[in-house]
């Protein structure tokens, strides 16, 4: 068994790479990436790439296929993976997350690879109703980076066929500790704002839904989808990936956090303009074809999962949202340095 992974050396893929270990131990495991999120590690043993075979470094823009020969999975997690990043950049973030993405999958195809598992998102619903959104229900997408989804897995879906399976993975909002850690995720931001000053501040009203999936229990899916058969979804299914427990307003996440911390100051901008992103969603369909890898990590455990990894990492810095642990202020840097040019490329 041979699984390529496209952004392994992220958040979320740098848990993946253990759990793939783990569930497949004998199996030849790829990285591909461009290296620019590598350095945020949080644990100092080791990186996640022991878990690899082999770790090639480069651009999903200029992505070789030769790399794709006796592959079975390709799992595609490279993107440009938050809404400030886009909207700094959104022909990069199209030509990223969407061109890049049905590339790598009609290589792949070309090559004999047998599935292509896309991590997409819950963000493609925007701003919608009360009602929880399900994956037949009316996209909306707000920015460039859930526009970028949208159209990728339109693109990816005329490639499926017998020979040639299509996961798209729809999954909530990322959370918890990871050993490359991002504080540029709504519930993680949360803890490190209570971790360091004690205080949690809600830019918005509080008011909108967000769907969370702990990061461990977004490897459990994408493990779900390599193994999963036509038999079970289709040659291309979509599916919201995450639990409907894991509906929350934002201000009920700041609350939980309280409940562990009650020391910790909640503070909520009651004066901000509407939040245009706010959805729940109805993960019904993933609990009914993947009952077996329905989401483990709940909020609580995931919120002392961080707090847990903060104190292993001395983590105090009060200012965490001009640090290396957000996106945008890497990318910034690596501009800023000549590491990389303005359509975050290499120098």
């Amino acid at each position: 068994m041979k699984i390529l992974v496209t952004g392994n050396l992220g958040y979320v893929g740098s848990e993946l790479t253990k759990l793939l270990r783990q569930k497949y131990p004998d199996a030849e495991l790829i990285g591909f990436d461009l290296g620019m999120f590598s350095k945020q590690l949080t644990n100092e043993l080791y990186s996640p790439e022991i878990y690899l075979n082999k770790q090639i470094y480069g651009d999903v823009r200029n992505f070789p296929e030769e790399l794709l020969d006796g592959v079975d999975t390709v799992v595609q997690l490279a993107a440009i993976s938050n809404d400030p990043i886009g909207n700094k950049f959104e022909q990069i973030t199209s030509d990223v997350n969407y061109k890049a993405v049905v590339d790598i999958a009609q290589k792949a195809k070309k090559r004999g690879v047998k599935r292509v598992i896309f991590a997409s998102s819950c963000s493609v619903y925007g701003l919608a109703d009360d009602s929880a959104r399900t994956e037949t229900s009316e996209v909306n997408p707000l920015t460039a980076y859930a526009k970028s989804k949208v159209n990728a897995e339109k693109a990816l879906k005329p490639l499926a066929d017998e020979n040639f399976t299509v996961t798209c993975l729809r999954f909530a909002t990322a959370c918890g500790m990871s050993d490359r850690l991002r504080l540029d995720l709504v519930l993680n931001d949360f803890v490190a704002g209570a971790y360091t000053t004690n205080e949690i501040t809600i830019l918005s009203d509080g008011s909108p839904w967000r769907p969370l999936i702990n990061v461990r229990d977004m490897g459990r899916a994408i493990i779900w989808a390599h193994e999963r058969t036509a038999k079970n979804g289709g040659n291309y299914v979509i599916v919201n990936t995450g639990s409907n427990e894991w509906n929350y307003q934002v201000k009920e996440l700041a609350y939980a956090i309280n409940k562990v911390l009650p020391d910790v100051k909640v503070s909520i901008n009651k004066d901000a303009q509407p939040d245009k992103r706010s959805y729940k969603v109805d993960f019904a369909k993933y609990k009914e074809i993947a009952p077996d890898h329905q989401p483990i990590y709940d909020l609580n455990t995931s919120i002392n999962d961080l707090l847990d990894g903060f104190k292993k990492i001395n983590f105090s810095d009060k200012n965490f949202r001009t640090s290396r642990y957000m996106r945008l202020q890497v990318v910034n840097e690596l501009i800023e340095k000549k590491i990389l040019d303005e359509k975050l490329k290499l120098l």
